[in-house]
C-alpha cells in the first residue's frame, strides 16, 4: 500500500487549556495486519471532553495517553484488509482506533455496524458512547418521572442533546443550559427542549428560575463549577444529580469545587458520579433504547450543531468539549457532529402546530415510547424506545 498513514500524536501534556502545540501530525507507513488482525481506514473521529483527562498524568479511571503516541479516541471506519475470521474487507466498524487515518485491531472493543441507512457518524453519537451515557445516566441514576423537571448542562452537546430528548419521551419538562444564544436556539428548535438558558447572558439564576419555576427534580451535570452551584440552589427535595462530567474544571490549574454543598444536605439530594464503561451490561439495552433510523434529515441538524460548536470554539480557544475537526489530507477522517435531531425547519413548524392543537393549554405534549429504567425489557409491539422528536405524519422518519 503506497498511501501514508497520518496520525495525531500527543506532543506534550497540556498545562491548563489545550493548545494546538500539544499535538503533532506525523506520517508513517500504513501497517499490514498480522494473523488475527485487520486494518481499518477511519472515516470519522470522535473528540470528546473526557479526552482532556486522558492527556493528564493525574490519577483517573483510565490510563493516561502516552506522550509521543497516537491520541486515544473512538472512530468509525471501514475494514480494508483482514486476517481476522470475524471481519472482512468492506465491513463498517466502530472502535477505539485513535486519531489516525489507518489503524490495526485484533477486534477487542470493536463492534460491527449493520448497514441500515443510518449515517455512520451516528455511531459516535446517539448510537454510540454519548447516547449510552445519556441513557444510563438519566434513566438509571436520574430516574425521571412524568411531570418532573430535568435540567441538563452542556445541552447542545453529544450527551446533553440526547438527555433532553429522553427526558421529553419520559414526559418531563426538559430545560437546557448552554453557552450562547445560538446553542440555546439549537437545543429548543432542533433538539426539542422546552427551554434553554444561556449562562453567558450573565443572569443564570434569574433565567433558570423562570425556565424551571417549580424547581429542579433531576440535574444531569456535564460541567460542574459555577453552573452547578447555581442549579443547586434550585434543586427540589429528594432530587437526583447524575454527575457525568466537569467540563468547566478540565482546563483549570486548580479545581474550583462546589460552594453550595448545603443544598445536598437540606434537600436530601442524591448525587452520583458515573463512568459509562462501568455499565457494560447495560449497553445492549441502552443502544436499543436510543436506536432510530435518522437518515439525511438528522444529518442536517447534526451538521448545524457541529458548526455552532466550531464557531464557539473559535471565539473561545482552548475550551474543552464538543467536536473539533481534524483536517488531514487524502480524504482523511471528519469529525463527528455530536448533536442532531430529525427535523427540517418545515417539519419542526408542522410538529409544533400539531402538538399545540392536540395539547390543552398550548403546551407541548411529550412523545411516548421509552421504557422505565433498568428493569423494563424492550418487547416486540411496543413503541420504539428512542429519542424521537419528530411527530409529523409526513415525515419519512416518523
Amino acid at each position: 500500500m503506497t498511501q501514508k498513514n497520518q496520525q495525531i500524536v500527543l506532543a506534550r501534556r497540556p498545562a491548563g487549556a489545550v493548545d494546538e502545540r500539544d499535538f503533532r501530525l506525523v506520517e508513517t507507513e500504513v501497517p499490514e495486519p498480522a494473523e488475527g488482525q485487520f486494518l481499518v481506514r477511519n472515516l470519522y473521529l470522535s473528540l470528546d471532553p473526557y479526552m482532556r483527562g486522558r492527556m493528564s498524568e493525574e490519577k483517573s479511571y483510565a490510563k493516561p495517553a502516552e506522550v509521543g503516541q497516537v491520541m486515544v479516541g473512538g472512530a468509525v471506519g471501514e475494514v480494508v484488509a483482514s486476517r481476522h475470521p470475524k471481519f472482512k474487507p468492506g465491513d463498517k466498524v466502530e472502535g477505539p482506533f485513535g486519531w489516525q487515518l489507518y489503524a490495526l485491531s485484533d477486534g477487542k472493543g470493536v463492534r460491527k455496524i449493520e448497514e441500515r441507512g443510518i449515517p455512520l457518524s451516528a455511531y459516535l453519537g446517539v448510537l454510540g458512547m454519548p447516547g449510552v451515557t445519556a441513557y444510563i445516566g438519566l434513566l438509571d441514576i436520574g430516574q425521571p418521572k412524568a411531570g418532573e423537571t430535568v435540567v441538563v448542562s452542556a445541552a447542545s452537546g453529544a450527551v446533553g442533546g440526547v438527555v433532553g430528548q429522553i427526558a421529553k419521551i419520559q414526559g418531563c419538562r426538559a430545560v437546557g443550559i448552554a453557552g450562547g444564544a445560538e446553542k440555546c436556539r439549537l437545543a429548543v428548535e432542533e433538539l426539542g427542549f422546552d427551554a434553554c438558558v444561556d449562562y453567558k447572558a450573565g443572569h443564570l439564576d434569574e433565567d433558570l428560575r423562570r425556565a424551571a419555576p417549580g424547581g429542579v427534580d433531576v440535574y444531569f451535570d456535564n460541567v460542574g463549577g459555577e453552573i452547578t452551584d447555581t442549579v443547586l440552589l434550585r434543586m427540589n427535595a429528594f432530587s437526583r444529580i447524575p454527575l457525568c462530567g466537569l467540563i468547566s474544571e478540565y482546563g483549570r490549574p486548580e479545581p474550583r469545587g462546589l460552594r453550595n454543598v448545603r443544598s445536598l444536605l437540606v434537600n436530601r439530594i442524591k448525587l452520583q458520579g458515573f463512568i459509562v464503561s462501568d455499565h457494560l451490561q447495560r449497553w445492549p439495552a441502552a443502544l436499543a433504547g436510543t436506536h432510530q433510523v435518522p437518515g439525511d434529515r438528522c444529518g442536517r441538524a447534526a451538521e448545524r450543531a457541529r458548526r455552532v460548536h466550531r464557531d464557539a470554539r473559535r471565539q473561545e480557544p482552548g475550551q474543552a468539549g464538543g467536536q473539533a475537526e481534524l483536517r488531514l489530507s487524502g480524504g482523511a477522517p471528519r469529525a463527528h457532529p455530536q448533536a442532531g435531531g430529525c427535523r427540517t425547519a418545515t417539519d419542526r413548524a408542522a410538529c409544533r402546530r400539531r402538538r399545540v392543537r392536540r395539547t390543552r393549554g398550548g403546551s407541548r405534549a411529550a412523545p411516548r415510547g421509552l421504557p422505565t429504567p433498568a428493569t423494563t425489557p424492550i418487547r416486540r409491539g411496543r413503541p420504539s424506545p428512542v429519542p424521537r422528536t419528530c411527530r409529523n405524519r409526513t415525515c419519512r422518519w416518523r
